[in-house]
């Protein structure tokens, strides 16, 4: 892949790599998309085999919904460079849908199969635990309810600030990592009994919607801190700006969950 001067993170480019070495999956894609078409030569909402097939695993990797999926692409530069886009137009997430759903359960267990092996070979799963659905099933997902959405604005934040440092090759002083007393909250709080809420609650809260303000305040110090970096290059400028965005974004959520 042509790197453009940005790197991707290592297991995304663990993947890609990974990806590139088994290629045979490309043609199985190809028929897929092309399959019940009346011309087959004009491809399939402009979304090429391998777009495809990064944009699939990209979703599974990091648990998108299709929106975000989008999104993410169309924002990110690396996440350009992973899945095949770099400056060509991103379409619709019902394009993505589309493309998906054209695909055969033959096809998905494959693509399924290499992510699998793929993480096994990264040493991130034993092959075991690790499931990437190939069909619609019955799973947990939480409810927005106010602690969890304080979880997520701490974790969110502090993964883009860790993806901004990255970015720049280097650390900025006056960030601190909460996510683990964040996380500790939040779970005291959904594990609380009814006659333990109305003793503890109060208190709970105060101490997560604390830490979820020390996050963004922190975020927002990186912010500061990092608006005059230079870049080697004109992508990782963009890189730096795209992420610097990222973070805006999420600490103006972080403060609507207060």
């Amino acid at each position: 892949m042509v790197h453009q001067g940005v790197r991707l993170e290592p297991i995304l480019q663990a993947i890609s790599d990974f990806l590139d070495d088994n290629a045979t999956i490309i043609d199985a894609i190809h028929r897929d998309l092309q399959r019940g078409l009346k011309n087959p030569n004009t491809g399939r909402n402009g979304l090429t085999p391998q777009q495809v097939l990064r944009s699939l695993v990209l979703k599974r990797v990091k648990n998108w919904d299709l929106r975000e999926l989008r999104e993410r692409i169309a924002d990110g530069i690396t996440l350009r460079q992973f899945t095949d886009f770099y400056s060509r137009p991103v379409p619709k997430h019902q394009a993505f849908n589309e493309a998906f759903n054209r695909l055969t359960p033959e096809t998905l267990k494959v693509i399924n199969d290499l992510v699998v092996k793929a993480a096994v070979e990264m040493k991130l799963e034993d092959g075991k635990k690790l499931r990437t659905d190939t069909t619609v099933v019955q799973t947990d997902i939480h409810h927005p309810t106010d602690n969890t959405l304080l979880w997520d604005a701490v974790r969110v934040v502090t993964r883009s600030v860790g993806r901004l440092f990255y970015a720049i090759g280097r650390r900025v002083d006056g960030f601190h990592n909460r996510t683990r007393a964040a996380r500790r909250r939040m779970q005291e709080i959904q594990r609380m009994t009814s006659s333990a809420r109305k003793s503890q609650q109060t208190k709970k809260y105060q101490a997560l919607i604390g830490i979820a303000e020390e996050a963004v305040s922190n975020a927002r110090g990186v912010l500061k801190r990092t608006k005059n970096v230079r870049a080697k290059t004109i992508a990782a400028a963009l890189a730096i700006e795209a992420y610097r965005a990222e973070i805006e974004h999420y600490c103006d959520l972080g403060d609507g969950c207060d």
